[in-house]
């Protein structure tokens, strides 16, 4: 059990028969009346967001996670299939558990959480930056640098990313895996 006062970003919470993660919360202290949190909650199981506002000092169910690190190995028609670096077990984890599965690349270490009562995955964490191959994009036209603009690029993963005119096939870029952006050039 917890209360409002214990709330930070990434606790776990069961909440109406889910395990949700707590995304951002505000304590708010009006003027007049009393005091409340407001939170934005995301469920591990379907990666839906909901607004909820609780009471200053409510009592939550905190749900009890834990990130085990885990290499990815390939996938197929039964998802992605992750082997624990410890005890060399394989899981499979559906693609909805994946924030940006296109990310993925083969031998990358990531955490998965896993829900400690019933031992079930509940998401995968990448890293917050991946380093990735640029395998195809149009050449930058020499002396096009007076405007900050962008051109596609397609990764190794096969994902594709917006770069600056500058980047050309077969660099090595950082990519922000929460949003999915260019970072910068790997030296």
């Amino acid at each position: 059990m917890a209360s409002t006062a214990d709330f930070k970003n990434g606790l776990c919470l069961e909440f109406n028969h889910d395990i949700v993660t707590i995304v951002e919360f505000q304590h708010v202290k009006p003027g007049k009346g009393p005091a409340f949190v407001r939170t934005k909650l995301k469920s591990l199981t379907n990666g839906k967001v909901v607004d909820k506002t609780f009471n200053s000092g409510e009592k939550i169910t905190t749900a009890r996670v834990e990130k085990r690190p885990h290499q990815y190995i390939y996938n197929d028609d039964m998802g992605y299939h992750f082997m624990d670096t410890s005890t060399f077990e394989q899981i499979p984890i559906e693609e909805k558990l994946i924030e940006r599965p296109e990310l993925l690349k083969e031998g990358q270490m990531v955490d998965i959480l896993i829900h400690d009562e019933t031992e079930t995955p509940l998401g995968v964490e990448l890293p917050p930056f991946v380093e990735l191959m640029v395998t195809y994009t149009e050449p930058g036209i020499k002396g096009d640098t007076a405007t900050n603009t962008l051109k596609p690029a397609t990764l190794e993963t096969g994902a594709v990313v917006m770069v600056p005119l500058f980047v050309d096939q077969d660099i090595m870029i950082k990519v922000d895996t929460r949003d999915g952006s260019y970072s910068e050039r790997v030296k």
